[in-house]
C-alpha cells in the first residue's frame, strides 16, 4: 500500500499591513511658534526703533551744548523767546482762506514781527507811535534818490499801515525789521518785486548781490510766502548789509542787519527764517 505523503498547505497570505502615512508636522503649533517669535523680535525692533527715534528728537530738540558728550562752542544762533502767532479776531478768516480773495491778514500787524533775541538792546527810534512807524521814517531806510520812486509805489498799493521793531546785540550787529500791509496781496506782489529788484537803493548798500544759496538751505519752503535774500559784496565801508524781502499775502517784510566789518551769517539767516515762518 502506498503511503501518501501530504504535502503541508501552502500558509495563507496574510494581509500586508496598510502603509500609514507618517504623522505630519502640526503646521498650527509649529506657525504659532514661529510667529510669537517674529512677534517678539517686531516688539523688540519697535521698541529700540522707537527708543531710537526718541533719542534723535532729544538730539535736535537740545541745544548741542546740553548734551553729555556734545558740548561745542555756540554756532552763532542767538536765543529767541518762543515764537507764536497771534490770533485772529473772531470770525476773521486766515490770510490765504478760500474766502479771503485779497489775502488780508486780519491778525495784528504788531504782533506779527519777530520779537527782539535775548540780550538784544532795542531800537527806541523804530518804534514809532504806539507800534505804528510814519511812512517817512521806513522811506528813509533807502537812498534819497529813491524815496520818492518807493513812495509813490506805496501810495498807488494802498499802504495801510508800517509797522517796525529794531534791536543792537552786545557784538554790535543791528537788526531792523519793517512789515508792511497793504490794500490787498496783489498790491503786495507788485511792491515787493520793485523793492527787492532794487536792492542796492537800500541805504549803506550800494553794491548788492542775490544769495541764491538759500534755497533749499534753511528748511522746507514756508508756504504762501516769497523771499528773496541779498547781500552786500565787497569792499563795503565799515558795515556790510545783509536784507531780505519777505512777501505774505498783503505783507510785505524787510529784514536788514548791519554790522562792523562782515555781517555773520548765521544769525542772520535764523532771524529771516522765524519772521518768514511767522508770516507763513
Amino acid at each position: 500500500m502506498t503511503q501518501t505523503t501530504e504535502q503541508p498547505e501552502p500558509a495563507p497570505e496574510l494581509p500586508q499591513p496598510a502603509t500609514v502615512p507618517e504623522p505630519a508636522p502640526a503646521p498650527v503649533r509649529k506657525d504659532r511658534r514661529v510667529l510669537r517669535a517674529v512677534l517678539r523680535w517686531t516688539a523688540a525692533v519697535t521698541v529700540f526703533a522707537a527708543v531710537g527715534a526718541g533719542a534723535a528728537y532729544a538730539v535736535t530738540q537740545q541745544d548741542r551744548g546740553d548734551l553729555p558728550g556734545l558740548a561745542t562752542e555756540s554756532d552763532g544762533r542767538w536765543e529767541y523767546p518762543a515764537i507764536e502767532k497771534p490770533p485772529l479776531p473772531a470770525g476773521a478768516p486766515a490770510a490765504f482762506a478760500e474766502t479771503n480773495a485779497r489775502e488780508e491778514h486780519f491778525a495784528d500787524l504788531r504782533e506779527l514781527i519777530l520779537p527782539a533775541p535775548k540780550g538784544a538792546t532795542g531800537d527806541k527810534a523804530l518804534a514809532g507811535k504806539d507800534g505804528w512807524l510814519p511812512t517817512a521814517d521806513y522811506l528813509n531806510a533807502y537812498e534819497e534818490d529813491a524815496r520818492s520812486d518807493l513812495a509813490q509805489f506805496l501810495k498807488d498799493g494802498g499802504l495801510r499801515h508800517v509797522a517796525a521793531r529794531g534791536w543792537t546785540m552786545p557784538d554790535g550787529t543791528h537788526t531792523r525789521i519793517y512789515l508792511l500791509r497793504f490794500q490787498t496781496g496783489a498790491f503786495a506782489r507788485e511792491y515787493a518785486a520793485h523793492v527787492s529788484g532794487n536792492s542796492s537803493a537800500l541805504l549803506g548798500a550800494p553794491s548788492t548781490e542775490e544769495d541764491f544759496s538759500w534755497t533749499g538751505d534753511v528748511g522746507t519752503p514756508v508756504q504762501y510766502t516769497k523771499l528773496n535774500v541779498y547781500e552786500e559784496v565787497p569792499p563795503y565801508d565799515a558795515e556790510q548789509v545783509r536784507q531780505a524781502y519777505i512777501q505774505s499775502g498783503d505783507l510785505v517784510a524787510l529784514v536788514v542787519q548791519s554790522g562792523k566789518g562782515s555781517t555773520p551769517k548765521v544769525p542772520f539767516r535764523q532771524t529771516v527764517a522765524l519772521q518768514n515762518q511767522l508770516l507763513g
